[in-house]
């Protein structure tokens, strides 16, 4: 490392100041006065550089010398840690240092510590990750009473080492009750459960969900220093609902600590008691559920083969009704417009949950919120539900339907009902809109129908979580359905009591609680330019490989710019708008003779060699990226737009200009 000439002699400067300090050249004569009169013979009378460093180090002057010179590291240690880090997927083994947080002494806490896991058999032969090195990773995301927290991601080995700890707020003034220190019995009434989901992440930043679990945390109530210790034993999701995953240690300890505790009899007869209420609630929806199926099947007998679904299976395989898991959900200030709402749920991954084995076949799987966010994608039925909240939390009357689309393939979407009587379908897997305008089958021949705009076809029934109605009209299809739902000889409705017995967000109900959306923690520009460093140096290699050479125009790339971002607004407003400039813009950056070919593409990750492949497989991008001709110049611009729950709209258009030669 080279210094500056100025800071080279303030160096040195320093440097002589301590030696005179230390008066070490006076010390230095002694020593070689000493060497040459007891240890060199007459006839030497000249002392080596090496025997008098050995001299001076035998004496202690070297180590006194070196004991005294401190080496500030502070300015280096800021400078390093202020600099951006780069993007890695790799495990930081040096666990941070804990942040203090503030207590406030009013107010009850449980502090939950993750102390470790074990018995994770799937992972008993995975080897130990070299320092540097990607592997896959464990998260464990917790929901508690509006408050959400995840683990540092940990690498997957059959003992995990997850070290956390958590403040869980027990009592909060936004849930109504934040003014006073409750006591154990009061909350022994709060049967919100720790919600906790184990999330996989492999090298390639695809996640897998591992286990959901429900922790039971009142058991503390009951110990009498108010410390417990409890090990959860994780079981899969889906098909492997019943085996087991692997045992997480956990310690629950209340802050401040109780002054009076409860008997472990107190508590478990609470247990009991809610266990039973929530059963006998459970069991009467499910005699009123067969008596309705019953009636409705008497209407038409061709009924039995429409989509009606009243209960769906959770991740953990348990049937719950499909109005639990719709629930007005408020974005706060993530999100300002239905349209951005849908936008949002769009840009959210869509994976099918497949049958072990394969076959086509389709495993039944509703995922809780928390779960579908924590994994950051999930079937259409997840993304379906979460708009169907969204767009309640909006004020706006929304369902989710239940039917088919072409080919006879089950699908869920969206349905709002407008103060007009518009009815407006929302899909929820790219956030298209479409205007529903019913064709009348009895219409004579010569009259116009309206053109069938959506990819539905037929609808089973309707919910959201305060209704359910089956549709019970002639024809099922949707190109003809009439969505009038105070007509019950076209939609038959279940009880509001009913559902709402089972369904709400009250103190014995069985259904999680709706977790928060989170703000995104993506830097969208740190982001966007990552990826579009990545993307140069994957097209100039490729070009390499096929014998050409490669010349970037800057200006060209960055004026691609509004025109990605104009994509964006159009695909969450539905407005054009800037198109003018961007080909004003092009055509001055373009000379004449010369032509400009541009290929925009989204996607919803941020893995730039997954998504160059892609864009190879279209042949008008390939014709770009291995352009030949005089004078090609390449052009690439990525925009990387964040969301709530870090998930991206990322835009990519690559462009190319090069002399027409005919």
């Amino acid at each position: 490392m080279s210094l500056p000439p100025e800071k080279a002699s303030e160096l040195k400067q320093i440097i002589h100041q301590q030696l005179v300090k230390m008066d070490v050249h006076g010390r230095i004569r002694e020593v070689l006065a000493k060497a040459m009169c007891e240890e060199l013979a007459p006839e030497h009378q000249q002392v080596s550089t090496e025997d008098l460093i050995k001299a001076l180090r035998q004496q202690g002057i070297i180590d006194d010398v070196m004991k005294e010179l401190t080496f500030v590291t502070d300015v280096q240690e800021k400078e390093r840690t202020s600099a951006p880090k780069p993007s890695t997927r790799f495990v930081d083994r040096e666990p941070p240092a804990l942040k203090k947080t503030n207590i406030d002494p009013t107010r009850r806490y449980l502090y939950l510590q993750v102390l470790g896991g074990k018995a994770f058999l799937e992972h008993l032969q995975e080897p130990e990750p070299l320092p540097g090195q990607a592997c896959s990773t464990f998260t464990l995301c917790l929901h508690f009473r509006n408050q959400r927290f995840h683990t540092k991601p940990v690498p997957c080995a059959c003992e995990p080492d997850f070290h956390d700890g958590f403040l869980l707020e027990v009592h909060k003034e936004s849930l109504g009750d934040g003014s006073k220190m409750v006591d154990a019995t009061t909350m022994l009434s709060i049967c919100d459960p720790v919600h906790m989901v184990l999330i996989k992440t492999d090298t390639f930043g695809e996640t897998t969900l591992v286990a959901s679990y429900f922790l039971e945390w009142r058991s503390v109530l009951a110990v009498e220093n108010g410390v417990t210790n409890v090990a959860v034993e994780l079981l899969g999701v889906g098909t492997e609902s019943k085996v087991s995953v692997g045992v997480l240690n956990i310690r629950l300890e209340m802050y401040p600590q109780l002054n009076k505790t409860l008997s472990p009899e107190v508590t478990n007869t609470q247990f009991a008691l809610e266990r039973m209420k929530t059963a006998e609630r459970e069991r009467l929806f499910l005699v009123y559920a067969k008596q309705w199926w019953r009636e409705y099947l008497q209407i038409r007998p061709t009924h039995n083969v429409r989509l009606v679904k009243i209960f769906a299976q959770d991740e953990n395989g348990v049937n719950r009704p499909v109005c639990s898991y719709v629930r007005p959900l408020r974005a706060g200030r993530l999100l300002d417009t239905p349209r951005q709402a849908a936008r949002f749920v769009s840009v959210l991954g869509y994976e099918r949950a497949l049958v072990i084995g394969g076959g086509g076949g389709k495993q039944e799987q509703w995922c809780t919120l928390l779960a579908f966010l924590s994994r950051n994608k999930g079937d259409c039925e997840d993304h379906a539900n979460l708009l169907c909240s969204l767009l309640l939390g909006f004020g706006l009357e929304a369902f989710v339907c239940v039917g088919t689309k072409a080919k006879g393939v089950p699908h869920t979407w969206v349905m709002t009902c407008g103060t007009d009587g518009t009815i407006t379908f929302w899909e929820s897997l790219t956030g298209h809109r479409y205007i529903h305008i019913p064709v009348n089958p009895d219409a004579p021949p010569l009259v116009e129908q309206p053109k069938l705009q959506h990819p539905y076809r037929t609808i089973g029934c309707i919910f959201n979580h305060q209704k359910f109605l089956g549709n019970c009209q002639p024809s099922d299809a949707v190109e003809v359905c009439v969505f009038d739902l105070h007509d019950e000889s076209k939609w038959k409705p279940m009880s509001e009591e009913a559902i709402k017995s089972v369904c709400p967000p009250g103190k014995t109900s069985s259904v999680p609680p709706f977790p928060p959306l989170c703000a995104s923690t993506v830097d969208a520009a740190v982001a966007s330019n990552t990826i579009e460093l990545q993307l140069r140096i994957l097209v100039s290699e490729h070009r390499k490989d096929l014998g050409l050479s490669t010349v970037w125009d800057d200006h060209l790339s960055y004026l691609l710019s509004p025109a990605l971002a104009a994509y964006e607004l159009e695909r969450t407003t539905g407005i054009s708008a800037g198109n003018e400039e961007f080909q004003d813009a092009v055509r001055r950056a373009v000379p004449d003779g010369h032509t400009f070919k541009g290929f925009p593409i989204q996607f919803v990750y941020r893995n730039a060699r997954r998504a160059f492949a892609t864009c190879l497989r279209s042949p008008f991008c390939e014709e770009i990226v291995c352009c030949r001709g005089d004078q090609v110049q390449l052009a690439v611009r990525v925009r990387v737009f964040p969301y709530p729950e870090s998930a991206c709209a990322v835009w990519i258009m690559f462009a190319c200009k090069y002399r027409s030669v005919l």
